[in-house]
């Protein structure tokens, strides 16, 4: 097969191949971890992202270039989750915002190649500071080294086989970039799932396979029985509308969009559990109503429909209770938080401290941009602070409040849940500049000193500290400083190295799911004689993973 172009069927055909190489691999990158704590997801995290493209690419089954890439960058991008989740979507997403945009249907090696390097550039420019060693560095050679040794008559297996190989060797060259990954004797676990995703669409290029679209995990919906809403029924729950509309350059030119706006002429409708979000020429609507041609007349003020569901919500689904009314949106107010957290008490905690939405998540349970946005939606107010609480939710939360059309959001860039604590502990909703707001959130995440307590998984040497597996590792800060057999003396010695530990005065702890009464009380009464010129304060937060962390302030 020789292939020298690209045609919708055929790119539908790679990515499900893409998809299913990463997931036979999973576990394998997840295991690609440097430090010694059970937080290895980066293979689940690109898999769902990519997976989330190949769903929705498919639930069109559209047979132009354009309409499949549109369709796939929508998905990856809602989907993403983790930072190299968020950074493989981005790339996809530049990739197919190049394929699209001439709305041809097909493209021919040269332009792929030209829409591979796009990626890269939107993929570097997702992250703040872009470190080498990484994915970014793996996508980038692999599509440079692939252009640069295209010929005016390659075909597409020659383009995917190119990247194929500069990747292999991109990947094994991450160890001498990042002293880090040498020193654990490992690749760059996103690099790692790059490389089976690339290898997996060229499978599905040369190989003949049947079945190719991986499947979901949740199960199939049941079949809608109509006879639930008969001659005599009463529409009581409205229909549930939702639109992709293609806007129309002529029609911008007369009416300009401000998605803000239009959100609040939808709610100005009578409209409710109001979605509305604009990614480059696309406009994504969702919206319960009464009156669905309503808000058909609205969106193609704008644009013109690529597809319409509307669904009258007061069927039911066999299985299933018949649907309960819609929510009420909650009383309006300027600011809303939300927050991720894991554990009981953390999220007791969080909430006394105003979070309005607690998504559940954290360590190896990474919530997707689609998730955030959820928690948008369910908060009527002028602006929204969002504490990621994890340095792998982070750009998660980024990415899907640039895809959120609604109020402003503002993330508040904390990496742990001792940080986001700090943080929002000094949340004021009397503050009426929210830019004076975000001041004073960052300033008490950066004053507090985050530490974190558990067990190693393998064996290894990190920073020149050695760690046997089943030892407890104390982090600080992000820095593995620590290591013991007895968790008392490793958190202890964790504590000590803060350079100004004597300048500050509280200590608070948070006590995790798996530590039993007798080991907290140990901890408690151990800390507060070790530092005994400090106030210690215990909490149950009941988190996972992690069986202490602390807040030093």
């Amino acid at each position: 097969m020789e292939i020298t172009r690209l045609d919708g069927k055929t790119f539908q055909r790679i990515l499900c191949g893409g998809a299913n190489g990463i997931r036979l691999h999973m576990e394998e990158i997840n295991d690609l971890n440097v430090f010694p704590v059970p937080d290895g997801d980066t293979g689940t995290n690109m898999t769902k992202t990519i997976e989330s493209g190949v769903f929705k690419m498919m639930e069109n089954d559209a047979a132009t270039l354009s309409a499949a890439a549109s369709n796939f960058a929508k998905g990856s991008l809602f989907g993403a989750r983790g930072n190299s989740g968020v950074i493989l979507s981005q790339f996809f997403a530049g990739i197919c915002e190049e394929l699209s945009k001439k709305q041809q249907e097909s493209a021919s090696i040269a332009e792929l190649s030209a829409a591979y390097l796009h990626g890269v550039k939107r993929s570097y420019s997702a992250v703040v500071t872009p470190v080498e060693g990484t994915i970014l560095t793996v996508v980038r050679e692999s599509a440079e080294y692939a252009k640069s040794h295209l010929a005016e008559d390659s075909t597409l297996e020659e383009f995917l086989k190119l990247n194929i190989e500069e990747a292999e060797r991109s990947l094994a060259r991450t160890k001498d970039i990042l002293p880090v990954l040498s020193e654990a004797d490992v690749v760059d676990s996103g690099g790692a799932g790059y490389l089976y995703i690339a290898k997996g669409m060229y499978a599905a290029l040369c190989e003949e396979e049947k079945s190719l679209l991986p499947k979901r995990e949740e199960t199939a919906s049941a079949e809608i029985n109509y006879d639930l809403f008969t001659t005599d029924s009463t529409l009581t729950y409205g229909y549930c509308t939702e639109c992709m509309v293609r806007l129309q350059r002529a029609k911008l030119e007369r009416e300009a969009l401000d998605v803000k706006v239009f959100s609040d002429r939808l709610e100005n409708l009578g409209c409710d559990s109001i979605v509305a979000i604009r990614e480059g020429d696309l406009l994504k609507v969702h919206a319960h109503t009464l009156t669905p041609s309503d808000v058909l007349t609205l969106c193609q003020i704008y644009g013109e429909f690529l597809s319409v569901k509307i669904e009258n919500m007061s069927l039911q689904h066999s299985e299933k209770k018949l649907a309960e009314p819609q929510k009420k949106k909650t009383p309006h107010k300027r600011y809303g938080v939300v927050t991720v957290a894991t554990g009981a008490g953390m999220k007791a905690l969080f909430t006394s401290l105003g979070a309005d939405v607690i998504i559940d998540g954290g360590q190896t349970g990474n919530p997707s941009a689609e998730q955030f946005l959820s928690a948008f939606e369910a908060l009527n107010v002028d602006y929204i602070f969002v504490f990621p609480n994890n340095g792998n939710i982070l750009l998660t939360a980024q990415q899907a409040a640039e895809l959120w059309g609604g109020a402003p959001v503002r993330v508040i860039p904390t990496k742990t849940l001792p940080q986001g604590y700090a943080a929002l502990s000094v949340f004021n909703p009397s503050v009426t500049d929210p830019d004076d707001q975000v001041d004073d959130l960052i300033a008490a995440k950066d004053a507090v000193v985050s530490g974190e307590l558990t067990v190693a998984v393998r064996d290894t040497v990190i920073g020149g500290v050695s760690v046997r597996e089943g030892e407890y590792i104390g982090i600080l800060d992000g820095e593995l400083l620590t290591s013991n057999v007895d968790p008392i003396t490793a958190l202890g010695d964790m504590i000590e190295r803060i350079e100004d530990l004597s300048d500050r005065e509280l200590i608070t702890l948070f006590v995790g799911e798996s530590v039993s009464e007798e080991d907290r009380v140990a901890m408690s009464e151990a800390l507060e004689e070790r530092f005994e010129d400090h106030v210690v304060e215990v909490y149950l937060g009941g988190q996972k993973i992690y069986d202490y962390l602390i807040a030093v302030e």
